[in-house]
């Protein structure tokens, strides 16, 4: 199994309901066909470097996988399907980049313990 990274960017005039609704249909067919989802971050709305049919933010989503190669070519052919989706992007991480983002979520879990405490 390799570890994929997928970023998808959501229309704007989404309510909080529906974008979450649209992250989980997504989240649901990556593990109904076979993926273990590591990671999963809301990066909130953000300004975009250029218009997309004519929006200038959107919704910035990220979910980290391990999964088949196959289950790839699902998941971006519904992301093309889906009118939310104004673009996204699937990489194979390699196993540097696998390190350097768990280094990378310990090192802000510690950063949160420490500021509870």
């Amino acid at each position: 199994m390799n570890q994929y990274e997928t970023v998808f960017i959501l229309t704007p005039v989404l309510s909080d309901e529906q974008m979450k609704e649209a992250v989980k249909k997504f989240e649901d067919i990556l593990t109904k066909n076979g993926a273990e989802i590591v990671f999963e971050d809301f990066w909130g709305m953000r300004k975009l470097a250029y218009p997309i049919q004519k929006k200038s933010s959107g919704f910035y989503q990220l979910i980290e996988y391990k999964a088949e190669g196959s289950v790839i070519e699902t998941i971006e052919t519904e992301l093309k399907r889906d009118e939310r989706v104004l673009r996204f992007l699937t990489v194979k991480l390699d196993k540097h980049a696998v390190a350097y983002n768990e280094k990378k979520r310990r090192k802000a879990q510690e950063a949160k313990e420490a500021q509870a405490n």
